[in-house]
């Protein structure tokens, strides 16, 4: 979506099918990110179809990215040793995936 040409042809507005389709969702779990708002959209015309911007679309899955990059440094911090802050789990540096065991 970074390409000027693709970004021309798809217009500023996205149909909310057309941001399921680039998010790989199903119709019905982008309604939901809608919904709770947790990704902005306005409603057009009488019937109220959704429409999400493209620029907001971008930005929320730079978002996402960046969420993902802060849970992996918090994942390898010492305070995810701390059951409190690390949702009761205790997290070993170097443990294979799915062996992290809570403590007792």
């Amino acid at each position: 979506m970074s390409d000027p040409v693709s970004s021309a042809s798809i217009g500023r507005f996205l149909t909310l099918a057309d941001t399921a389709e680039i998010l790989n969702l199903t119709l019905s779990a982008a309604l939901d990110l809608v919904r709770t708002g947790e990704l902005p959209a306005i409603r057009i015309g009488s019937a109220g179809a959704w429409r999400v911007e493209r620029v907001v679309l971008e930005s929320y899955i730079e978002a996402k990215y960046e969420e993902a990059r802060r849970m992996s440094l918090w994942e390898q911090s010492d305070f995810a040793n701390i059951p409190e802050l690390s949702g009761g789990r205790i997290l070993r540096p170097g443990a294979a995936e799915g062996q992290d065991r809570p403590e007792p």
